[in-house]
């Protein structure tokens, strides 16, 4: 008689702690993001200029911008939520914009007013663009969930 097969548990569905990353792995996605959407913005305006040295090129019209993210990132402890919209969202933007046309200032680089307009309206877009997506994800993750 053959022995019967131990029965497995069967999986359940994941509760919210499980479909999120960790604190740690959320912070290095959202930094992540914030350096390729602020090389994008960069290279976009790059592109659009037609400007030469593609990769030098980026990355120093990028530098300054990528300064002030850090130094958002820093100044504010961003990494304990990074992903919110507010506060984290709106400081990584404004920090951005804001010590990253300082900076160019202050090395010699353009800035000028419709340049500052172009950049917030960009990096609004982009640095807060993909939280509201995450937001929204959570959202959806949350309610079917709980149904």
């Amino acid at each position: 008689m053959p022995s019967p097969s131990p029965q497995l548990p069967r999986p359940s569905a994941p509760d919210a702690a499980q479909t999120r990353p960790s604190a740690g792995r959320a912070a290095a996605l959202a930094a992540v993001a914030d350096a390729l959407l602020i090389l994008l913005f960069a290279a976009i305006g790059r592109d659009a200029h037609q400007r030469g040295e593609i990769i030098t090129g980026v990355f120093a019209t990028a530098w300054p911008f990528l300064a002030g993210a850090a130094v958002a990132w820093i100044a504010l402890r961003l990494w304990h939520d990074p992903l919110r919209l507010w506060p984290a969202g709106v400081a990584v933007w404004l920090g951005t914009v804001g010590v990253g046309m300082i900076l160019r200032a202050v090395t010699g680089q353009t800035v000028v007013l419709p340049f500052i307009i172009v950049a917030l309206l960009s990096l609004g877009v982009f640095l807060l663009g993909y939280r509201l997506a995450v937001a929204g994800v959570r959202r959806l993750r949350s309610r079917r969930l709980q149904a």
